[in-house]
């Protein structure tokens, strides 16, 4: 009897440090700290015209690197989780080499630069769309998508989801046309489809720091039509901005890649980094750009 007591007394001693072994052995599940924030936050980069054909393309090819013009800028860029820009050229297979010339193609080996420098969409909507007609539209599109690039500016609204939120992307060309009743129709759907509708547009007078009465007007339009922010293209230069209902203009974002060295102020570019919390604006970062290497963007302070 007493043998058997022991026998049961020595097996639950066992039984007890097998338990307290494990309890100090195991790993704990991790605690979650109380001062974590579950952030949603995006940030988006708005950047101006940019031009990878003519002399920034035999540039950046004679010198065996197509991510020449992004060297300087890639990293900020693809720091951020959307990169939206307005492309001035289209990508053809048999693009000339060219130094002059307002027709404007580039080898699709130039596309290597938009993926190094993480551009997600390019606005196509500009003066120089159909440069090579509709077969250099249609050939741009599909490498470009071919690569993950998207494209709007071609009366679709391209979109992109980030981390439950729906960011929306519109361009439109208004150089030599007002907005039609069609263009605002299609900003007012494209509204309902997304948390954030961006829009890009290409407009005013060439070489002018101030935008017109007509941008005006039609910035209003699109405002009150669903854009939560607008930007602009086109002046070569930087223009003022404004807001319009509480949303954010910048009527000309300047130039951000492109060969026009000739002065100063084609020289300057605006990149807009805006960061999203749960679908609100909560921050507008404005970053400046000079381009002192032909075609070459840099960060710097003025």
């Amino acid at each position: 009897m007493e043998k058997r007591q022991s026998f049961l007394l020595v097996l639950a001693a066992s039984f007890l440090g097998l338990l307290l072994y494990f309890a100090t052995t195991l790993p704990k599940k991790r605690e979650e700290n109380p001062l974590k924030v579950f952030s949603r936050d995006v940030v988006i980069i708005l950047t101006g015209d940019v031009m990878l054909g003519r002399s920034v393309m035999t540039k950046s090819l004679d010198l065996k690197d197509p991510a020449y013009p992004f060297a300087k800028v890639g990293d900020i860029l693809r720091s951020a989780d959307i990169v939206f820009i307005n492309l001035e050229n289209l990508f053809v297979s048999d693009c000339p080499r060219s130094n002059s010339g307002f027709v404007f193609c580039a080898d699709p080996k130039m596309i290597q630069g938009l993926v190094f420098a993480g551009v997600d969409i390019v606005n196509l909507a500009n003066n120089h769309s159909k440069d090579y007609g509709e077969k250099g539209l249609k050939e741009t599109t599909k490498l470009l998508k071919d690569r993950g690039i998207e494209t709007t500016g071609l009366g679709n609204l391209a979109i992109k989801k980030v981390k439950g939120i729906k960011f929306g992307f519109l361009g439109f060309n208004f150089v030599s046309k007002a907005p039609k009743d069609s263009d605002i129709k299609l900003v007012l759907d494209s509204d309902k489809q997304v948390d954030v509708l961006i829009i890009g547009v290409h407009w005013g007078e060439e070489y002018r720091d101030k935008a017109n009465d007509k941008q005006c007007l039609w910035a209003f339009k699109l405002v009150q039509s669903g854009a939560d922010i607008v930007i602009g293209y086109h002046p070569h230069w930087v223009q003022n901005e404004e807001r319009i209902d509480g949303k954010p203009v910048y009527y000309s974002l300047g130039n951000f890649v492109f060969d026009q060295m000739g002065s100063e102020k084609t020289r300057k570019g605006l990149i807009l980094r805006a960061t999203f919390r749960n679908g609100q604006l909560i921050k507008e970062e404005k970053l400046l750009t000079y381009m002192s290497d032909w075609g070459q963007p840099e960060f710097v302070q003025y």
